[in-house]
């Protein structure tokens, strides 16, 4: 017999032993290992969210977790006399505090705002009350007249200028209109009298401004936007959506005449 013959036999020998000797250790120890995961099925379980937490934390949050957490929820509602900014999708800080005449550094430190390229949708930006244009909306809560209806929550489609008057009104004074049926934009002023909140020919900071369809640019369905200053000029300056920039919230100025009326719920 050849070496290379007899080499051949002994690697046939040893894989023969070294398969016969997995298949012991696993006829061995198969049992007690299902046994104790069986016995330990909760534990089991806990153990796998655990690890599915953590792996979803780290994704979402990423390196910025431990020394950005702070800033990130920096601050939930704002001081008397403040104006809420509630942050949507594509909004920066930088172009928030420009369309408020506010520094963007002292935006961030009003609010606490250790990162200033990491804020969230969703999140409340206080502004402070006072800007050197015009007079700042106001964000208390304000009581309701008992014979004044009001909503219970937002349902508007996201994106469009009702979805928006509506949040935006909720976050200055509490309430969500009542009208949820004939309601596109310039059927507001109706469904407000309707439901006896006042309409107004006159601007007040903080009130619902309705746009008739061909108004000052408005579409075939009116616009509804919220008046955010009221100008020297006269002018109102309203935020919105879908005015030029889908479902982000733009900025733009107005003016009181034929076609436009203001809404609040006192």
């Amino acid at each position: 017999m050849s070496f290379d013959q007899r080499s051949s036999q002994t690697l046939q020998v040893h894989n023969f032993y070294f398969r016969r000797g997995e298949a012991i250790l696993f006829t061995l120890y198969k049992q007690p290992i299902g046994q104790y995961f069986q016995q330990h099925r909760i534990i089991s379980i806990i153990i796998g969210h655990v690890i599915v937490m953590t792996v979803l934390t780290v994704a979402l949050f990423g390196n910025s977790l431990g020394k950005s957490l702070g800033g990130v929820f920096a601050q939930a509602s704002c001081p008397r006399g403040d104006q809420a900014h509630i942050v949507l999708s594509g909004n920066t800080l930088s172009g928030i505090a420009m369309s408020n005449n506010i520094p963007w550094q002292e935006l961030a430190q009003h609010n606490n705002i250790s990162n200033p390229n990491l804020i969230y949708s969703g999140q409340t930006i206080c502004l402070p009350g006072e800007t050197s244009e015009g007079q700042m909306a106001q964000s208390p809560v304000q009581s309701v007249p008992s014979n004044a209806p009001t909503g219970s929550g937002n349902l508007f489609p996201y994106g469009q200028c009702t979805y928006w008057a509506d949040e935006r009104y909720h976050s200055q004074h509490g309430v969500y209109v009542p009208w949820m049926t004939n309601s596109n934009a310039w059927q507001w002023t109706t469904r407000a009298n309707e439901f006896r909140w006042k309409v107004s020919s006159t601007p007040t900071v903080g009130a619902i401004i309705d746009l008739q369809a061909g108004v000052q640019g408005a579409g075939g369905y009116g616009h509804v936007a919220i008046v955010e200053k009221i100008l020297d000029n006269g002018h109102i300056t309203a935020s919105n959506m879908n005015w030029g920039g889908g479902a982000n919230v733009t900025y733009a100025d107005f003016t009181a005449g034929s076609g436009v009326t203001f809404i609040t719920h006192q």
